[in-house]
């Protein structure tokens, strides 16, 4: 039996913190009901890669990455009996996810406290982007104007360049790393008291605690931090450096005068290695871009993941800068089975992430890929809800549940 047997989720989250997050529940037995619309597509259905090289709704790898195990419910919200049909799930659910701009679950009537009046014991978890209340809680935004407001950005780039916003909607990838901890709190606490709560998760404040050592500095020193590439404040080599072939490179970071040491033995006690300026690490500092230059020198000869082993060997830490080849091909992510490759309709064969740590107990499982739109509508309203056939095909005619109609699935 894994670990989240039993737990049903009505989940109302979407783009990439909520879904990666209902999809470690998904992942350890939790049943989970996605619900989406045609009218509002979910923002990676329409995100590349695509299967094939073409786009549709059912054909995002992106969006197939994080919503494995799910079921898909089609579910119009723009009509008011559609919050009828929620309310029923909500009776079966122990747990409503959701990660819209506060205001929009309170219009369609399905704040806290209503759900709460239909099951007392219920958990709801808000993830907006600020937070519930105050000035700017309902201002929206996605990833990228989340790293702009924690201070990610400002951080982020050369000191002579304009910022530069970190790959992708990076908080996304960090705010489910709390909000998995706190729901399966919430739930620990409900089995404890009988009572169920609603989790206010604002990702800006999730996301500031990956920037402590800046704001606290600001807040401690008065002194703020700039944008400086790969160097570190107080420590030199620290930085990637260029290897043989077409770019690719490989990252050294000396913290201590033994790891520098070892490094100048690999690379052959240098003549100079040896010079005043370089003889301690604030010297080093002091003339950092000369070091990597003399660094960067002979890292150009060699081969980048050769290096990286043989640095590695000798207590220097160190690691290539790999290509998105390298990190499928990897050989720890593969020993550990990180990959996972199922077949989609309309994805094609193509891997999902699970998640980053192992249960000794109790293995991961992988059932079946992300739905297509509405692919599961029918099954949870007759399984789940009971729904007679008659009501379910009213319903539909109503263009209030949508079923799945795309060429996939027939696939």
């Amino acid at each position: 039996m894994r670990p989240l047997e039993g737990l049903k989720v009505l989940d109302f989250f979407w783009v990439v913190i909520g879904p990666m997050t209902t999809g470690y529940l998904a992942e350890y037995g939790a049943t989970v009901v996605r619900v989406e619309s045609q009218g509002r597509p979910e923002v990676l259905r329409t995100a590349p890669p695509f299967g094939g090289g073409e786009r549709g709704l059912n054909r995002s790898a992106y969006y197939a990455n994080y919503n494995a195990n799910k079921y898909g419910l089609g579910l119009n919200m723009s009509n008011p009996k559609a919050v009828d049909v929620v309310k029923r799930f909500v009776a079966w659910a122990d747990v409503v996810t959701e990660n819209f701009t506060p205001g929009t679950v309170e219009k369609w009537g399905l704040d806290y406290e209503s759900l709460r009046a239909i099951k007392p014991d219920i958990i709801m978890m808000s993830a907006s982007m600020l937070g519930r209340g105050g000035p700017y809680s309902r201002q929206p935004g996605f990833g990228p104007v989340l790293s702009s407001l924690s201070g990610m950005t400002g951080l982020t780039g050369w000191p002579d360049r304009a910022p530069s916003t970190p790959y992708g909607a990076y908080t996304d990838f960090v705010v489910p790393k709390f909000a998995l901890p706190t729901l399966l709190a919430a739930l620990d606490y409900r089995r404890r008291t009988g009572k169920g709560q609603h989790i206010d998760i604002s990702q800006l404040e999730a996301a500031l605690h990956f920037m402590a050592p800046p704001v606290m500095e600001m807040a401690n020193n008065g002194r703020e931090a700039q944008r400086a590439g790969n160097c570190h404040p107080a420590v030199a080599p620290h930085a990637a450096y260029p290897c043989q072939g077409e770019d690719y490179w490989c990252t050294i970071a000396c913290m201590s005068e033994a790891e520098w040491q070892a490094l100048c033995q690999v690379m052959g006690h240098p003549a100079w290695a040896t010079e005043e300026r370089f003889s301690t690490m604030s010297r080093r500092k002091a003339h950092e871009d000369e070091l990597n230059e003399r660094i960067g020198a002979w890292t150009q000869g060699q081969d980048a993941f050769e290096l990286m082993q043989t640095l590695q060997n000798a207590g220097v830490p160190a690691g290539v800068a790999l290509k998105n080849k390298d990190v499928i091909e990897d050989p720890q992510l593969n020993h550990r089975g990180h990959f996972v490759y199922m077949d989609h309709p309309g994805v094609g064969r193509h891997p999902v992430q699970r998640s980053e740590f192992r249960l000794s107990q109790a293995e991961a499982e992988f059932h079946w890929p992300a739905p297509n739109m509405g692919q599961h509508t029918v099954q949870v309203c007759k399984e789940i809800l009971g729904m007679p056939d008659e009501e379910i095909q009213a319903l539909i005619d109503e263009h209030i549940l949508e079923i799945d109609t795309s060429p996939e699935a027939s696939a």
